[in-house]
């Protein structure tokens, strides 16, 4: 069975409270519940979130190092963090999939969000869908590997 890491950057520990015009209404548990349902017997889901770039620079490395592949919601990392995308470069070089994604639609909103410095070196991208978007990149793993 293989195990997904379900990694996700800083505020989404506000899920469910942050915004729900923009991020709906559940929080981080009742995403793992429907990861957790979705993988059945084909994939573990291992869900993190932190507001630290380090730490989410060190679950990368770890990826890499156990060869798991790798959903990435990077929030507000995703703008700027060179270190998150070259530690995210060191997943897709070894092999691995890391597909990135987000909640709501980065492009329809304020324009700074409009740049991701992760996307070009993911294996793929899915925004705008909510949750499905975890769902979607769950579907594609599960299907490369």
């Amino acid at each position: 069975m293989t195990t997904v890491l379900v990694l996700n950057g800083p505020n989404l520990s506000r899920l469910g409270s942050r915004e729900p015009d923009v991020y709906g209404s559940q929080d981080l548990e009742a995403l793992r519940a429907v990861l957790t349902s979705d993988a059945g017997d084909e994939a573990t889901i291992e869900l993190r979130q932190t507001d630290d770039e380090g730490e989410m620079i060190g679950w990368m490395h770890e990826a890499v190092d156990s060869r798991t592949p790798v959903i990435l919601n990077p929030a507000a990392f995703t703008h700027y963090s060179y270190g998150l995308r070259d530690a995210a470069a060191l997943v897709t070089k070894a092999g691995v999939p890391l597909v990135e994604v987000h909640i709501s639609n980065p492009h329809a909103r304020e324009t700074f969000r409009h740049t991701s410095v992760i996307s070009g070196i993911a294996t793929g991208v899915i925004a705008g869908f909510g949750f499905d978007s975890y769902r979607l990149a769950l579907r594609a793993i599960i299907g490369l590997n």
